[in-house]
């Protein structure tokens, strides 16, 4: 991905479309997801560092910011973690999910949709980038 180009990811599995963008700033990325009543519930900032676990290993560190009533904080926490120690590279995630009068089954599949948008996001941005630096870490 070209720096400050946006590229556009839609997943839909059942009746709950989740869509997001990604865009790259420099090195660090800016990803939005929403889906139903598109909205923003909570934003996470994340940054990777040594596994705190297991020394040969990349982890990441996230702050959240939620707003009062909304839910996404650990959806978020969760993705920005994940890019940001895949990427090694600060990560910005805003989520805004929101459908009215849903199951407990529901949300698990609006999860799983997000999950797998997410993978989707990470194996183009990686497979991207190995062909942008065949010697870049996470090749």
């Amino acid at each position: 991905m070209a720096d400050h180009s946006i590229n556009y990811f839609h997943v839909q599995e059942g009746k709950f479309p989740v869509n997001a963008s990604l865009q790259r700033i420099g090195e660090d990325y800016l990803l939005s997801i929403w889906g139903g009543k598109a909205h923003i519930g909570a934003v996470a900032m994340a940054q990777p560092r040594p596994s705190l676990a297991l020394a040969d290993r990349i982890s990441a560190t996230a702050s959240v910011f939620c707003y009062v009533g909304h839910k996404e904080d650990e959806l978020v926490k969760r993705i920005s973690e994940k890019m940001a120690a895949a990427l090694g590279t600060k990560v910005v995630v805003a989520a805004g999910l929101h459908w009215d009068n849903i199951s407990s089954g529901e949300i698990d599949q609006i999860v799983r949709n997000v999950d797998a948008l997410v993978e989707r996001i990470l194996s183009a941005e990686v497979n991207e980038r190995c062909a942008d630096d065949p010697t870049r870490p996470n090749h």
